[in-house]
């Protein structure tokens, strides 16, 4: 356990309790006039498609309550660790390598203990090479692209040796500068392997503003989805199936998507970097599940319909 991690004050907790109550019976409204102005810029001009699978995972069963905001049916939903990869003409790379072996000690430990209940996953979740290796089909992955880091989008590095990690450069300043790590379970994956930064340098793509094009052919385009974490991306892909944006951690559930919901404050206010940033990425994700079907990280029902045996799916 390397480095150690920011513990939450006796104010952000108590800030916390209070405003899990009150998102309960007044959730935050959406922002009509920002929704209103923001713009379409179009899909990407693609070349070729490439291909998005699932990895398995278990589900976790979970208040819907603690996840969006006033919603209090169902009861409770689905959410997992999922995984995802992607076959490129020139490449494979595995999405949100999120579970390693032995998470509770090699991870988990390093969380402020407020968080360490609400995120702890089923003793049977599936790890990242664990996962892999049930998808004997699948070429191995040439390297990692987290949607964010996490230490539920990047421990399973730690099972990964060697593994190169495409890293957006804002994501990785933030977590690598400081004595005092921002989140805990994330330095130690990323040790002693190759990383390669990226940075947002390309054009708007549908109501995102910036976007990078990871092969540069309109395949796989990575756009800004800011506030969940300093440099959280999107990974928007040209299937077969159609187009499908993996938003990792920018909503937790797609009906948070659906109806602009916010996450609850425990354990959002933890989770989210920037709560108001956060929310107006969700107003543009609503926008853009017209276009590609949006794919949340940890929505177990939304990753299975990329699972290697699923339907054809279209937004």
């Amino acid at each position: 356990m390397s480095d150690p991690v920011r513990t939450p004050s006796l104010f952000e907790c108590c800030a916390t309790v209070f405003g899990s109550v009150r998102g309960m019976l007044r959730p935050r409204r959406s922002d009509e006039r920002f929704l209103r102005s923001l713009d379409n810029a179009g899909l990407p001009t693609a070349q070729r498609t490439v291909t998005v699978t699932s990895l398995a995972q278990v589900p976790r069963p979970v208040p819907t309550v603690a996840v969006a905001e006033g919603r209090f049916a169902p009861l409770r939903i689905a959410n997992s660790l999922t995984s995802f990869v992607i076959q490129h003409p020139e490449a494979t790379f595995i999405v949100d390598p999120g579970f390693c072996t032995d998470a509770d000690r090699r991870a988990i430990a390093q969380l402020p203990r407020v968080l360490r209940m609400a995120v702890r996953p089923p003793a049977d979740t599936i790890p990242t090479i664990t996962a892999l290796q049930r998808e004997p089909h699948l070429p191995a992955p040439q390297f990692a692209l987290p949607t964010h880091a996490h230490w539920d989008h990047v421990c399973g590095l730690l099972d990964l040796p060697g593994l190169p990690v495409y890293l957006h450069g804002v994501e990785h300043d933030w977590i690598s500068h400081g004595t005092v790590a921002p989140v805990g379970g994330v330095r130690d994956s990323l040790k002693g392997r190759t990383l390669v930064r990226y940075d947002l340098d390309g054009p708007p793509i549908l109501t995102f503003t910036r976007s990078h094009d990871l092969f540069d052919d309109g395949s796989v385009v990575l756009v800004d989805l800011a506030g969940h974490t300093p440099g959280s991306i999107g990974i928007l892909a040209h299937t077969p199936r159609g187009w499908i944006l993996l938003a990792g951690d920018a909503a937790w559930h797609s009906l948070q998507i659906d109806e602009m919901r916010q996450k609850a404050s425990y354990p959002g206010n933890f989770a989210d970097f920037d709560r108001d940033l956060t929310f107006k990425t969700l107003h543009r994700l609503h926008l853009a599940r017209h276009f590609a079907t949006v794919v949340p990280t940890h929505d177990h029902d939304a990753a299975l319909q990329l699972a290697s045996h699923a339907e054809p799916v279209e937004p």
